[in-house]
């Protein structure tokens, strides 16, 4: 199991390039960045984690631009999205962002995707919460169009466009990984239609062994093969014997989360996490 580390890339943080480079001389497997484009003042919708809503969601840089900058002082950690706002991404352009990161840094991008919670920040990009997933699956589909076909076309309800020419294409081939974020039985429906991995938080009284099975009857159900699909469990928690158990399931990946601190915090804190990924 590969230990990786998720972190808000805030223009008033740690430098992305020194936290890359730092993780991957300890032998972290790879990065994860969010995305959130804005933040609306109104704040209607109400922070899921409760109480105010933490100053590195609008601080956040373009996750595609700060893990350019990673990949550029890194030769082997992967580069991930943690994930991409797709009903937020025109998906034409954003097909062009993954090919064009996953080329340059030698096959190495990971495309962590969900639907967003905050509605008013999609709206101000004309997506709905009522059908946020209906545009996240049809841009998804369009873009594997994009990625894979020299003449790629897409006629969908809220996707639509003739023959075009795209290039480049991916290193990875068909494309990168696609993992989609969320625990409900309807991401797991998702996930099996037309994603490749699952990327799920440890909700409390967690038994991943349970979790694991629910999307393997969610494959079998559906008939698709549940050893084509990848888990990577996002924020999971630092401590050994829970990594172990992880391990002992077969999970793929698990991703441990880096604060809102200080560089000398930050870098204090992954060598106290280094001793995991053993």
């Amino acid at each position: 199991m590969r230990i990786g580390a998720f972190y808000f890339p805030a223009d008033y943080g740690i430098d992305i390039a020194e936290l890359a480079r730092a993780l991957e001389d300890r032998g972290f497997a790879s990065l994860y960045v969010p995305e959130h484009t804005h933040i609306p003042t109104s704040r209607k919708t109400p922070f899921g984690g409760g109480g105010e809503l933490p100053k590195r969601y609008s601080h956040t840089h373009d996750p595609f631009v700060a893990l350019s900058f990673a990949a550029a002082a890194t030769k082997k950690l992967l580069l991930g999205t943690g994930i991409c706002l797709i009903p937020e991404r025109d998906p034409i352009v954003t097909a062009k962002c993954v090919a064009s990161l996953d080329q340059l840094s030698g096959g190495r991008f990971v495309f962590g995707i969900g639907g967003g919670w905050n509605v008013e920040e999609m709206e101000n990009h004309g997506a709905r919460y009522n059908t946020r997933f209906k545009l996240m699956r049809e841009r998804i589909l369009a873009m594997k169009a994009l990625w894979t076909e020299d003449e790629a076309s897409f006629h969908g309800e809220m996707v639509d466009f003739d023959p075009v020419w795209s290039w480049p294409k991916p290193a990875q081939r068909p494309h990168p990984p696609i993992l989609l974020g969320g625990e409900s039985d309807y991401t797991l429906r998702r996930v099996v239609e037309y994603c490749d991995g699952w990327f799920p938080r440890p909700q409390r009284g967690w038994d991943i062994r349970h979790e694991r099975d629910r999307l393997r009857r969610m494959a079998e159900q559906h008939g698709r093969d549940f050893r084509s699909l990848f888990i990577s469990v996002f924020r999971a928690p630092p401590d050994a014997a829970a990594l172990a158990e992880y391990r002992a399931a077969g999970i793929e990946e698990a991703v441990l989360e880096i604060p809102d601190q200080s560089r000398d915090d930050i870098l204090r804190l992954i060598d106290r996490y280094a001793p995991l990924l053993a």
